[in-house]
C-alpha cells in the first residue's frame, strides 16, 4: 500500500469520523454515525482505496520540500 493521502486530507478525515462517531454515540444521529471509522482508517493508514481505484493522490508533488523554496 503506497500512501496516497495528504496532510491536509488526512486531517480533515480525522475530524470528519471523530465527529461523525462523536455525534453516534451521543444519540445525534442514528448508528450509521459509525461510518466514521472508515475516513479514520484511512487517515491512519495514509491509504484510500477508493483514491486508487480512481487514480488520486492528495499527497501533491511538494512533497519532500520542507524549505519553501519553488525550485
Amino acid at each position: 500500500m503506497k500512501a496516497n493521502i495528504g496532510m491536509i486530507d488526512k486531517w480533515l478525515r480525522i475530524v470528519v469520523g471523530v465527529v461523525l462517531i462523536a455525534l453516534a454515540l451521543f444519540g445525534v444521529i442514528g448508528w450509521w454515525g459509525y461510518i466514521g471509522i472508515v475516513p479514520l482508517a484511512t487517515a491512519l493508514f495514509n491509504f484510500c482505496p477508493a483514491y486508487r481505484l480512481i487514480g488520486i493522490n492528495s499527497i501533491g508533488s511538494g512533497k519532500g520540500k520542507s524549505d519553501g523554496s519553488s525550485n
